[in-house]
């Protein structure tokens, strides 16, 4: 059993923290913490998912005292350590799991955020003041007291927390560092840089907070397909309501410019959609009544009727909204590489500060110069900026790939993605129409459109797909009385009299049954031969159709540095041959069934190879699910195609899949460069340090304003 909730959170490190720390309770098979989507998920056994719950609140309780986290019990438990001190009246209801029910606590959030701020600014002030006027007061001992009324006004939260977290064991994190720098450096005789230090940290923190906060509404804001409401039709009248109030079998009316609310089928009128929120796609899709519409559509022209077919939380939009939501509770090895990282950089910092406050002072005698040398490595090692801006820059680039039509179920996805090197394709309805379509007409003895207007009156009445192609191949209203005497042979094809004329048509099979000698054709398809009174007549090449730009995506796929484009599918060898040929693919596997399409793929895996399948998502789920990234055909958002697959293309583009590798090399990019531009900075800093040449000042930029830059970097992820 999984459950998803708000956490309210303001640290990264301490996310991480407190979720090694979840991870190892009992009872709990896996627990994720987001500090970029503020979410925490949660998975246990349904039996003991209750218990655990607890077990999971008490320890998040207890590890980290100020972390809210939006469950009826989690509210009660956090509430008093949340908002103690600050007189917040928070008045939290419980809303659903999902993101789109949780308007409140972002409300609560950003109030939350706001007073903070304002909180901030004060004592920002008050200690200033005391600064200063700590310069003109003659005594020393008052002018000593002074200043610490000045540091402990702007640094008691910090201090607090140190200790707090001192006493639970957990003494290597930034308020433990800063505690100590700042400290020291005030032992040391520089109280006024101590002050400034503590407050230019505080400062940075509540900035690097608002950029993140900024940052990700902005991200979500962009993709955010969610209907505000719905015009319910009630004894033919519109009543405006929430989308989730509106059930199955309802009609809607919605107005020109209004997003669709729910998925439907169009009763009444006829309008233009705009389908870009779904799919990335500027042109708009004609609709009329007997239409399907989905949910998060912008209905630009007509007025039109529509009875819902799914309720809200089973929309398209509602799904989107969760997958996107939820991808970040799938981490990239990136991302989970910073976590351990961080987890020992860190101590190692401070072990090489006390090194550096005691060999050299020992050696030299300059103690005060090398304690403050050793309390700038302290600001400086808190990894913040690698924590912080790497899943944001996850964030950015799925944010940025849902905007184009593609949803990535995770970062790991999205960094597998950005190391492709194969890709194995399904044949019908990824890189062919899955339509057959009468490609060629070749008469012998008669004009084409006098062998296909035979063909297609013989097989006027019969459903099969072949007889289906040839009807509409003719294009033009058959006349049913011109046809009669209907006889068909299974697995040969029909005879019938048109126009009183004996027509067969059928396999080369049914010519020679009937004695007839047909042309042998090279061309690639299903051959319907056709003979009239006896007479061979020409043969109607039968052929699914490529689709249009799937030779276009599979350049587009070479040149994003994918080397083998493989199909995989149960057509004959010949039809292989020439689809592979026709789009430019490396190799190609024939006549196979959905078992050999897995035996195919487990033949191209690797350890050297990172392998992508494209399928429709219908039939095709073993080996989406194999693969080392499954991509379904989404249809608009089909929902085996989104149970099944990793990625899912929602517009039945095969080429959006080049444009997904371009934007997760882009992603895993910035974040390299994020994390070298940290660590670079930091090292710098490091050894100015060590020669004399930095002071606590540049350390605290090394710290929140090589944060600022990363979050800043990270956002270019959302665009291609």
């Amino acid at each position: 059993m999984k459950k998803t909730w708000p956490i309210e959170i303001d640290c990264p490190n301490c996310a991480a923290k407190l979720e090694r720390s979840l991870s190892e309770l009992p009872g709990v098979t896996r627990v994720s913490i987001s500090y970029v989507h503020k979410r925490i998920t949660l998975e246990a056994p349904e039996e003991q998912f209750a218990a655990v719950t607890q077990a999971v609140l008490a320890k998040a309780a207890e590890v980290e005292p100020d972390a809210v986290i939006h469950t009826e019990a989690g509210k009660k438990a956090h509430q008093h350590d949340a908002c103690s001190g600050e007189h917040c009246d928070c008045g939290h209801d419980d809303h659903h799991d999902h993101d789109h029910g949780h308007d409140h606590d972002h409300e609560h959030a950003h109030d939350h955020a706001a007073h903070a701020g304002r909180t901030l600014l004060l004592r920002a002030i008050a200690s200033i003041l005391l600064l200063v006027m700590s310069r003109f007061i003659p005594v020393a001992w008052l002018k000593t007291v002074a200043c610490v009324i000045a540091y402990l006004t702007v640094s008691y939260d910090v201090l607090l927390s140190a200790v707090r977290n001192i006493r639970r064991g957990e003494v290597f994190d930034e308020n433990f560092l800063m505690a100590v720098a700042s400290i020291g450096a005030m032992a040391v005789g520089d109280s006024a840089e101590g002050v400034m230090v503590m407050l230019l940290y505080q400062l940075g923190e509540y900035l690097q907070d608002k950029a993140v906060d900024k940052s990700r509404a902005n991200i979500a804001s962009l993709m955010d397909v969610r209907p505000d409401y719905a015009n319910w039709l009630r004894d033919g009248e519109p009543v405006r309501v929430t989308p989730q109030e509106v059930p199955v079998g309802a009609s809607i009316l919605v107005r020109p410019g209004e997003k669709i609310p729910l998925d439907g089928v169009v009763t009444e009128g006829s309008t233009t959609v705009d389908t870009a929120v779904l799919t990335g796609e500027s042109l708009p899709r004609d609709v009329q009544q007997g239409d399907s519409v989905l949910s998060g559509c912008v209905n630009l022209t007509g007025l039109i009727t529509v009875e819902v077919t799914a309720s809200y939380g089973e929309s398209t939009v509602a799904k989107i909204l969760d997958l996107v939501a939820e991808s970040g509770e799938h981490k990239a090895r990136t991302e989970r590489f910073i976590t351990r990282f961080s987890r020992w950089y860190t101590p190692a910092v401070c072990i090489a500060a006390l090194l550096i406050a005691l060999i050299p002072g020992a050696v030299t005698g300059q103690w005060r110069d090398w304690v403050y040398t050793a309390l700038t490595f302290l600001v400086i090692s808190c990894p913040c900026a690698l924590v912080i801006s790497v899943p944001l820059t996850f964030f950015s680039g799925i944010g940025g790939a849902s905007r184009k039509g593609v949803l990535v179920k995770g970062a790991n996805h999205l960094e597998t993605l950005s190391e492709l090197d194969t890709v194995a394709f399904d044949k019908t309805g990824t890189l062919t129409k899955g339509v057959f379509t009468v490609t060629q007409t070749v008469p012998v003895g008669m004009s084409a459109e006098t062998l296909l207007d035979m063909a297609a009156h013989a097989e006027m009445h019969s459903p099969h797909p072949i007889s289906q192609s040839l009807r509409a191949a003719h294009g033009r209203d058959l006349d049913a009385e011109r046809v009669s005497d209907v006889q068909e042979t299974p697995g040969q094809g029909l005879s019938a009299l048109v126009d009183g004329k004996r027509v067969l048509c059928g396999n080369s099979r049914l010519m020679a049954a009937h004695g007839i000698e047909c042309t042998a054709a090279k061309a690639v398809g299903t051959l319907v031969h056709v003979a009239v009174e006896g007479q061979y007549a020409g043969h109607i090449v039968i052929s699914d159709v490529v689709k249009d730009g799937a030779a276009a995506a599979i350049q587009a796929l070479k040149d994003a540095g994918v080397s083998r484009l493989v199909m995989l599918t149960g057509d004959n060898e010949a039809v292989a041959a020439d689809v592979s040929r026709r789009l430019g693919l490396t190799e190609y596997r024939a006549s196979m069934l959905p078992g050999d399409k897995v035996d195919a793929l487990e033949e191209l895996l690797g350890p050297e190879h990172q392998v992508a399948f494209v399928g429709d998502g219908m039939n095709d789920a073993p080996v989406l699910r194999r693969a080392d990234v499954g991509v379904a055909m989404g249809g608009l958002g089909a929902d085996a195609a989104i149970e099944a697959a990793d990625v899912v293309l929602m517009d039945d583009d095969v080429g959006k899949l080049a444009l997904a590798v371009r934007m997760a090399k882009k992603t895993m990019t910035i974040a390299r460069q994020n994390i070298m531009f940290a660590l670079v900075v930091k090292a710098l800093v490091m050894l100015l340090g060590v020669f004399g040449f930095a002071n606590m000042w540049l350390a605290v930029f090394a710290d929140v304003g090589v944060a600022m830059i990363c979050i800043v970097n990270a956002v270019r992820a959302m665009k291609p």
